[in-house]
C-alpha cells in the first residue's frame, strides 16, 4: 500500500467501476457494488484491496491472497481463492496499470511562480503553469497550459514546452522544442552541443552543432539522460517512446514512435531507430545505423551493423538470439572438456 505522506489516494471504487475504467470483466458480476479503497500486492492486500496476478511464477501467492479482487488472465481463474473476485483480463498488468491510475491520479499543476524564479520579461508563460523554486526562464522561451517546471531547471532561450508537460529539478534544456504531456525527470540535459569535431594534427576543431532536439508528445526521459542536439539535421525523440535514467543519445539521432530505451543506453550519432523498438540496459549502438521498426535487443548488446524488422538480437557483436544462445552454450561445453 502507498504511504499516504506521498500519495494522495482517490476512490473508493466499486468493482463495476474499476471493471469499466480498465475494460475487464468481473467473474461474478452479482459482487459489482463491493467496495475496493486501494490498491496492493498479492501478499499484502486485504479484503478491501485490489492486486493482480500477470506471472505465474506468483500463482501460489495467488491461492493464498486475501485480496478483496485481482486481475487475471482467463486460464487463471479457476486458481483463485474464494474469497477473491477476479477482474479477467488479457492483460492484467495493463488493467492493473489503469486501475491504480484512477487510485493515484497525477497531480495536476498549480499555477504558481516562486519568487526566486527568474523569468526573462520576453518569455511567454500560461497562466496556469507552475515556475518553481530557483527555475531560470530564459528569453523567448513558451511554457504551455498546465505546465510543471520545478526546482532550479533552466530553460535556455527560445525553447518551447508543450500542455501538461513535467519539466524535473535542476533539468537544464536548450535548442529543444517539446511537446504536450512530456515528463523529464531531474538532472536530464536536452539539447547540449554534440560530440562532433574534425581530425587534425595541430587539434580539434570543434563543428557547430546547428540543428535541436524536437521531443514530440507523451515522451518520458529518465534522471540524469542526456540527448544532444543535431549538428544539421535534429535530434528527434518520436511520440510516446520512454527512455529510462542514465541513457546517452547522440546528435542527429531519430527514435521513432513508442520505443523503449532502458538505462545506460548509448545511441551514437545519426542513428535512426524505426517505431516499436526495445533496447535493453547497457547496450551500445554505432553511429549511422539504421534500426528497424519492431527490433528488440538484449541487455549489454553491441549493435555494429544495421537490423531487420522485427529482428531479436543479442550479444557483442549482435547476432540472432537463437545464434547466441547456441554459441554459449557450444563454449560451454568445450570448456567442461578442457577442464576434464
Amino acid at each position: 500500500m502507498a504511504d499516504q505522506r506521498f500519495f494522495k489516494r482517490a476512490g473508493p471504487f466499486t468493482l463495476g467501476q474499476l471493471a469499466e475504467i480498465t475494460e475487464a470483466s468481473l467473474s461474478d458480476a452479482s459482487v459489482a457494488d463491493y467496495m475496493i479503497v486501494d490498491v496492493a500486492p498479492l501478499a499484502d492486500a486485504a479484503p478491501e484491496h485490489l492486486s493482480f496476478l500477470d506471472n505465474k511464477k506468483y500463482v501460489a501467492q495467488f491461492r493464498e491472497t486475501k485480496a478483496g479482487a485481482c486481475f487475471v488472465k482467463p486460464e487463471m481463474v479457476s486458481a483463485a481463492p474464494s474469497c477473491t473476485v477476479c477482474l479477467v483480463s488479457k492483460n492484467p498488468y495493463r488493467a492493473y496499470a489503469l486501475a491504480a491510475q484512477a487510485f493515484y491520479p497525477v497531480p495536476t499543476a498549480v499555477a504558481f511562480r516562486a519568487p526566486s524564479a527568474v523569468i526573462d520579461n520576453t518569455a511567454l508563460l500560461a497562466p496556469d503553469c507552475f515556475i518553481g523554486h530557483g527555475a531560470v526562464i530564459g528569453a523567448g522561451v513558451k511554457i504551455g497550459a498546465r505546465a510543471r517546471i520545478d526546482a532550479r531547471a533552466v530553460i535556455e532561450t527560445g525553447v518551447t514546452i508543450g500542455d501538461d508537460s513535467v519539466i524535473g529539478a535542476g533539468t537544464y534544456i536548450t535548442h529543444s522544442l517539446i511537446g504536450n504531456k512530456v515528463v523529464i525527470y531531474p538532472g536530464a540535459v536536452i539539447g547540449r552541443p554534440g560530440f562532433g569535431f574534425a581530425m587534425d594534427k595541430a587539434g580539434f576543431v570543434s563543428v557547430p552543432q546547428l540543428g535541436r532536439v524536437i521531443i514530440e508528445d507523451g515522451v518520458e526521459i529518465g534522471a540524469n539522460t542526456t540527448i544532444d542536439r543535431g549538428a544539421g539535421p535534429d535530434t528527434i525523440i518520436g511520440q510516446g517512446t520512454r527512455i529510462d535514467n542514465l541513457v546517452q543519445i547522440g546528435h542527429n539521432v531519430q527514435i521513432g514512435r513508442q520505443c523503449v530505451i532502458v538505462a545506460q543506453t548509448g545511441i551514437s550519432g545519426s542513428t535512426h531507430v524505426g517505431d516499436f523498438v526495445m533496447i535493453g540496459g547497457q547496450t551500445g549502438i554505432a553511429g549511422h545505423l539504421t534500426i528497424a521498426p519492431g527490433t528488440r535487443i538484449a541487455a549489454q548488446s553491441g549493435i555494429m551493423r544495421d537490423t531487420t524488422p522485427g529482428a531479436e538480437i543479442m550479444g557483442t557483436p549482435a547476432v540472432p538470439i537463437k545464434q547466441f544462445m547456441r554459441q554459449t552454450a557450444i563454449l560451454s561445453k568445450m570448456a567442461d572438456r578442457k577442464g576434464e
